[in-house]
């Protein structure tokens, strides 16, 4: 048996090794120390304990963002709901279908920031949402859409799904083309109509994408930023209406120079994720041991 020792392995590993150490684990390493520091990115940290923590329970603003993140989940089942049955539409074989796939997918290859901007001077008081309902008779004054604390929040969020749904459509599309023809035909033959077989027959075949899409896009809702940003302008809207935790862990740390306190809050943000991350795998294994 030869137990000589190689170190070409090694070799291989190390660059590997090296990015997820810089990149990786001493940023977690450092927030961590951060969040028990009174640190304002330009003086040196200057060690405080668990001060920041007692500061979070205190502080409304941070519950206030907490309670957004969790609404914004909702995204997670209204864009699961709107992608499969955007997927079932398109999965036919009719002329130019590809040319509509294509046309569903572009806001994904926009890029959140663009999009965003445009949504804003779309909702804009001069924008051309007002004047449309305006020339339709719908309203009779200009709305201050995001203005209107109540309404800056769902805006996003309905943005968020705009901007998802031609993605998740290809990933249900993808898992309605794996899907035998001869099980919608005997569900035909049993008498289902077009939409109960998707019933009975898409929607148990698609069991492991919807998991996955579960999984991705809500830690994606949980970790929302650029579409809050472009659409306040930055401020997180009106009395703190859009704020998220991500949101005002940016805020904290780059408008108010307090890295210390906003690492405290990007400590809690990892360890939300990780629990909803290891709630989300044991939902996926689940779902391929159906499989």
């Amino acid at each position: 048996m030869n137990n000589k020792f190689s170190i070409t392995p090694y070799l291989f590993l190390a660059p590997a090794l090296i990015v997820i150490a810089v990149f990786l684990l001493y940023p977690i390493f450092a927030v961590v120390y951060y969040s028990f520091t009174d640190y304002n990115i330009v003086t040196p940290p200057v060690w405080v304990g668990i001060k920041n923590y007692q500061r979070l329970v205190v502080d409304p603003i941070f519950w206030q963002a907490v309670q957004h993140s969790f609404i914004y989940l909702l995204v997670t089942p209204i864009l699961i709901v709107l992608s499969t049955l955007l997927a079932i539409v398109v999965n036919r074989k009719l002329v130019g279908i590809h040319v509509y796939r294509a046309l569903f997918f572009i806001p994904v290859i926009s890029g959140s920031i663009a999009v965003g901007i445009a949504w804003r001077m779309m909702l804009d008081t001069n924008g051309i949402i007002n004047s449309i309902l305006i020339s339709l008779g719908i309203i009779s004054e200009r709305i201050q859409w995001l203005a209107e604390p109540a309404l800056t929040l769902p805006i996003a969020m309905l943005l968020t799904t705009w901007l998802g749904l031609g993605y998740y459509m290809m990933i249900f599309l993808a898992g309605l083309q794996n899907i035998p023809e001869e099980l919608y035909d005997a569900a035909l033959i049993d008498g289902c109509n077009n939409w109960q077989k998707h019933w009975h027959v898409s929607v148990p075949g698609l069991r492991p994408q919807i998991t996955f899409v579960f999984v991705i896009s809500s830690l994606a809702a949980l970790q929302v930023f650029n579409e809050i940003f472009t659409l306040t302008g930055g401020l997180g809207g009106i009395l703190n209406s859009g704020v998220t935790l991500v949101f005002y862990l940016w805020r904290q740390a780059f408008r108010l120079n307090h890295a210390g306190y906003a690492s405290a809050i990007a400590i809690v943000l990892l360890v939300v994720t990780l629990v909803f991350s290891v709630i989300n795998i044991r939902l996926l294994e689940r779902g391929t041991e159906v499989e």
